[in-house]
């Protein structure tokens, strides 16, 4: 009979948008490889079959306590963890000049010294945050992409690794020298990327490469055009920015003369493989024409704020079927902790609602939201996409504890367990006999990494 770990307590997942499902006294268990084989009662057969075996190792949560799937972050800009809340005043264009591009090409000529360091705390803070999965925008030269591949993998934390290609740029000395260069790299980092990881078991491959033109701006058409052959002849996975701000998109327009979703689709760039960050000036047909490509948004509200004059049309996109997760867009946004994502994400969809009411003057009082057509998003949709929403549009099967999916989980303590007092922000309550819904919302607004003991990625205690 096979070892198994066991879990026994109190589980907590979204099965599906608006959707909470808290599992109570239950037993998940995980078996050798760190894929969860049953989820079950544990005041079962099967519950008693599982706590029977002799070789099991048994974890059983405090009382207080529930486990949580990991977060996804879509959209992080790793080597601008340098310089993290910094120069959020400008306009997108300039704050790419004036910090974005120097920081990058910092790390680029420093590969082993100061992008590894930067990077391995990078990893550090997003697994203290809960966060379980990253996709990461690098920077242009090989060895500093790999480098924060290997700094992931080490860590036990999943990277989907983004070297940017980018033939064209405001700096002249941080750019491509040309568009076949800039091709012959990327098919290069993807194999060499794919490589580091070749010699261990499929479950522990933790990190892969992702093609990335950073922007239509960064990009000719023929760059473009380039990636999406590659990523169509090798299955590799694309992110990018689309329609985030103003001056990006007129900057497009006016160079281009379509808009950059356009270029992006021609270049066959728009694919169930994407993943487009912000998204803000998308209107209703273009949100129809993510649909039916497949792609998925990362929503950056918080960086949305500073960056876009228009917020992302997220209860549309939702009410449309496009899959969407959520991005702290560091360093746009100004922490890794995808919780404040969740909260910021709560808070624009309110402001849109609350707008709109206000412009039509309908009233409100009294209203389903189906009878308003509500903007709004509240806490557990928010909870689905910093989860099961970002676990889908990255093509895992984590985000929620089922049969079959790897054990990505964090540990959450609304109680401290040995003295029984609430813990962080939560310190206004003692005992907790059951986690209820109440503690959740509580936690979900007011939680920090000080509730977290624990994280557990592919069966792996990582925290």
């Amino acid at each position: 009979m096979p070892s198994s770990n066991l879990f026994v307590g109190t589980f907590v997942h979204t099965t599906h948008l608006g959707h909470l499902e808290v599992l109570h006294d239950h037993i998940v268990a995980v078996d050798e490889l760190g894929f969860i084989e049953d989820v079950c009662v544990a005041d079962s057969l099967t519950g008693a079959s599982y706590l029977a075996r002799p070789e099991a190792t048994i974890t059983s949560l405090p009382q207080g306590s529930f486990l949580l799937p990991t977060f996804c972050d879509l959209h992080l800009h790793a080597p601008q963890y340098l310089y993290l809340g910094t120069g959020l005043h400008l306009p997108l264009m300039e704050w790419l000049n004036a910090y974005a591009f120097k920081a990058e090409e910092q790390l680029d000529q420093d590969p082993n010294g100061l992008a590894r360091m930067v990077y391995t705390r990078l990893a550090e803070r997003l697994i203290r945050a809960g966060t379980g999965a990253a996709l990461l925008f690098g920077t242009i030269k090989e060895e500093t992409n790999l480098i924060l591949a290997d700094a992931f993998q080490n860590a036990g934390l999943r990277g989907f690794i983004g070297k940017l290609s980018m033939d064209k740029s405001t700096r002249p000395s941080y750019v491509e020298a040309s568009t076949e260069s800039s091709l012959t790299s990327a098919a290069s980092f993807i194999h060499r990327c794919e490589g580091l990881t070749a010699h261990l078991p499929k479950h522990q491959q933790l990190v892969e490469p992702v093609i990335t033109p950073r922007f239509v701006p960064t990009c000719t058409d023929e760059l473009l055009s380039g990636l999406g052959q590659l990523s169509a002849d090798l299955n590799v996975k694309v992110q990018s920015h689309l329609a985030e701000a103003r001056d990006q998109v007129d900057w497009v327009k006016s160079e281009r003369g379509v808009d950059d979703i356009e270029v992006f689709d021609r270049s066959n760039l728009l694919t169930s493989r994407t993943i487009q960050a912000h998204c803000t000036f998308l209107d209703s047909p273009s949100l129809d024409r993510l649909k039916f490509a497949g792609t998925a948004v990362a929503h950056c509200p918080l960086s949305n704020v500073y960056f876009s004059s228009l917020p992302f049309p997220l209860r549309e996109a939702l009410d449309i079927g496009v899959g969407v997760g959520l991005g702290s867009d560091v360093a746009g946004g100004y922490t890794v902790d995808i919780s404040t994502a969740m909260r910021q994400a709560v808070i624009t969809s309110r402001i849109r609602d609350s707008a709109r009411k206000e412009a039509t003057r309908q009233p409100s009082h009294g209203a389903s939201s189906s009878e308003t057509g509500s903007l709004a998003i509240d806490w557990k949709e928010a909870l689905y996409l910093a989860t099961k929403g970002g676990a889908e549009a990255l093509g895992l099967k984590t985000g929620q504890f089922v049969r079959g999916a790897p054990f990505d989980a964090q540990q959450i303590n609304l109680v401290d367990p040995k003295s029984g007092k609430g813990l962080g922000q939560l310190d206004f309550f003692g005992t907790v006999d059951r986690v209820t819904i109440e503690f959740l919302e509580k936690w979900w607004c007011l939680g920090d990494p000080s509730n977290r003991s624990a994280v557990w990625i592919q069966g792996k205690k990582v925290l």
